[in-house]
Formats: structure tokens, sequence, C-alpha cells
């Protein structure tokens, strides 16, 4: 079951942020099945080179994170996926590269669903003006790179103009949908536009409706931009 962990350089930086990740992974893939527990210390230590700190240290980081709880007598087991953080942007980066990674985008893009149209419609309603200056600057850069498309450029740019619409709702309990939807663009959706000419009709129908202040008609394109 543990087999897949991978022995981590002692020499390596952050090393307590590589033994999380791994055994993140390791719970997220199922290969630590919720409710099992985890080797002790000394196992642990033994199998990734590092200190009893920094192994400590990364059990803290993924109990903070919902993901472990740990309990005298008993040691340290897997919670339940009810507990687990899902929005964390750290632990949306630790779902990169998973074989199911396409299970979590497809649920995260079911959320996005329910809230993004609403995002775009109060961004209409309450951008301030240097927010929307600062969105008309990015769609120009969005048409610019749809002429000349590529791809890398277009995901960065797509996400900030996401992002953007986020941060200008005027709530702030949006505001970390923004930037677990910028960690989602540059872990690993990168889905925004092989075909450019499609997507930029689709932003230019949310961006106009904004800056014209019209929340309905914002709302309505940001539906259609799922179709």
């Amino acid at each position: 079951m543990y087999s897949s962990f991978s022995t981590i350089s002692a020499s390596a930086r952050n090393l307590h942020l590589q033994v999380a990740r791994t055994i993140a992974q390791g719970i997220l893939s199922g290969a630590l099945p919720q409710g099992s527990k985890i080797p002790n210390e000394m196992t642990l230590c033994d199998q990734f080179g590092v200190s009893r700190t920094a192994l400590r240290e990364a059990v803290k980081l993924l109990s903070s994170k919902g993901l472990l709880r740990s309990k005298p007598k008993i040691g340290t087991t897997v919670t339940d996926k009810t507990n687990w953080n899902f929005i964390d942007p750290q632990l949306l980066e630790w779902m990169d590269g998973l074989e199911n990674s396409k299970v979590f985008y497809q649920q995260f893009l079911g959320l996005r669903k329910a809230i993004e149209p609403e995002a775009c419609a109060l961004a209409a309603k309450n951008a301030s003006a240097e927010q929307r200056i600062e969105l008309s600057d990015t769609f120009q850069k969005m048409e610019e790179i749809a002429k000349d498309f590529d791809h890398d450029r277009w995901a960065e740019v797509d996400m900030h103009f996401h992002r953007l619409i986020f941060l200008s709702t005027g709530n702030d309990f949006y505001l970390p949908f923004g930037n677990v939807l910028a960690t989602i663009f540059m872990s690993f959706i990168l889905y925004s536009s092989e075909n450019a000419g499609v997507c930029i009709k689709e932003r230019r129908a949310i961006y106009v409706a904004i800056m014209a202040g019209k929340e309905e008609q914002a709302r309505e394109a940001s539906r259609f931009s799922y179709h």
C-alpha cells in the first residue's frame, strides 16, 4: 500500500512540504484509504530519509487541511474526506499528476458552474473603476493572444481574467474561490482553448456585460460559456 511513496533526499529544501505532498497524494489517490492508520514515525522517517521534526511538521500541515487526525495511543489516521479542505490552493496543487485528478476537476467544474455566473453578475454591479480598468486591460491582452494563439499565455491571462471577476464581486466570501480558480487553471486544468476563436467570443460577452454594468446579461453570458 505504501510502496508508491518515494524516498525524499535529505538534502532537499522544504523537506516537510515534500513529505506532506507525498502523503497527501497517497490519501487523495486512495492508496491511503479513509480511516486507515499511517505508519509510525520511525517507519516514515526511515522511508523518507527525514528527521522526526520534518515528519511532524508534515503531519501538522496535513492535519490543518483536514486529511489526518492524530490521537494519543491510537496514532495518526486518515480522516473521512468530508473533513478534507478541497478548496485549499496547496491541496489542489498536490492533486496535479494524480490518475484521478480528472475526477476532481470535473467536480470543481460543477461547483464553478454554480457560482461563477453569480460572480459575474455581482462584478457587473460592484466592480470599482480600477477593477474595470484592469479587466479591460486583461481582455485586450486576451484578444491579442487569440490572434496569434499561444496556449500557455492564453491560460495565464484567462486565469487572471476570471480571478478578477471574483475579486470584483464586492463580496469577501468570493475571494477564496478566485484564488482557488487560479490554482486550478495553473495546476491541472489548462483546458481553455484549443479553439481560441470560440473562447474569445464567450469571454467578450462576459466582459461587455460587466463593463456595461448589466447584471443579468453577465450572468447569462457566463452560463452560456459552459454550453
